[in-house]
């Protein structure tokens, strides 16, 4: 497979019709080796537009959705970004090529090894990433509070627990399908202490675990 023009199909034919317009976005999905973040069953279908099974009933979201996603979090050079459902690293290495600096986390210790391994072969410059093991819903506290939080996967409500990590100011994207609704993106901001989200637009990908509805979480 020729993975350069794979790339470009992806970004030509999949992000470009479908209002992705960050050049940053843009110019990581163009650069990155996706398949290199895939199973190595799964490799012709690294740039199909579909999520690609990762395994433990986890995938790597559609490659339109993940950007449609990112381009909603409106990063910022030198960010400090919690990304949750981090997978094998390639939302994180996006984000780290827009300048992020990436606290990855992930509950599987298997993907998380894969990320490692992968991360340390792809130059992400200017940005960097940090794996960390951890349950998902309960984010990482100890290196909030963060200017940005990406939910890579689908879930039922956003905790306070993740809420709470974020500064003054800060954003929060996810996939949010509260039980028995359509799936939608959005985008939440914390401000004077308050969060509240708006919705962006609809998709739907695999749910991530540890996230169903309690009457305590923020709607």
């Amino acid at each position: 497979m020729d993975f350069g023009a794979a790339r470009k199909w992806m970004v030509d034919g999949q992000l470009r019709p479908n209002k992705v317009t960050d050049p940053r976005i843009i110019s990581a999905m163009l650069d990155l080796p996706r398949h290199r973040f895939v199973p190595a069953d799964m490799v012709p279908r690294a740039y199909a537009d579909e999520d690609v099974p990762l395994g433990e009933g986890r995938v790597l979201l559609q490659p339109m959705m993940l950007a449609r996603l990112l381009q909603l979090a409106e990063i910022r050079s030198g960010d400090s970004v919690l990304l949750i459902g981090a997978g094998t690293g390639y939302g994180a290495a996006l984000l780290a090529r827009m300048g992020g600096r990436v606290t990855a986390l992930e509950e599987s210790a298997t993907l998380v090894t894969v990320g490692r391994e992968v991360m340390g072969e792809v130059a992400l410059a200017p940005g960097h990433v940090q794996f960390v093991e951890g349950p998902l819903a309960a984010g990482h506290a100890a290196t909030a509070p963060y200017d940005l939080i990406v939910i890579q996967g689908e879930v039922s409500a956003i905790p306070p627990a993740l809420t709470e990590q974020l500064t003054e100011g800060g954003r929060l994207v996810a996939i949010r399908r509260p039980p028995g609704q359509m799936g939608v993106a959005v985008i939440g901001r914390r401000v004077g202490g308050v969060f509240s989200v708006v919705p962006a637009f609809d998709c739907a990908t695999a749910a991530l675990p540890g996230f169903a509805q309690k009457a305590t979480f923020a709607l």
